[in-house]
């Protein structure tokens, strides 16, 4: 998935998001940053997301996703979104 840039309006977007994390930090690691982002974001928010994040991205993020942040509603939401019908199963944590 190619970078989302660092300019003040993701700032904002990734500073709300991921409020945990320095907003360069978050948009490090785009993957990571968009399950959040599907998860999470208001319908503005992503429209400023959408606007560095092709339909190839987004579904390159719902493959990689890392299990755990995003819900099964919004989920089944983005990958109906993206013409992914029946929905995959959620990303799931391996544990030994």
């Amino acid at each position: 998935m190619k970078p989302i840039p660092l300019n003040p309006e993701t700032v904002e977007v990734a500073r709300r998001i991921v409020w945990f994390e320095d907003p360069a930090e978050a948009l490090a690691d785009p993957v990571r940053f968009m399950a959040y982002a599907m998860a999470r974001a208001t319908h503005e928010e992503m429209k400023i997301i959408r606007r560095y994040v092709s339909d190839d991205d987004f579904r390159e993020a719902l493959d990689k996703a890392p299990p755990g942040i995003i819900d099964p509603r919004s989920w089944a939401y983005w990958n109906s979104r993206m013409g992914r019908y029946p929905t995959p199963k959620l990303p799931a944590r391996q544990l030994g």
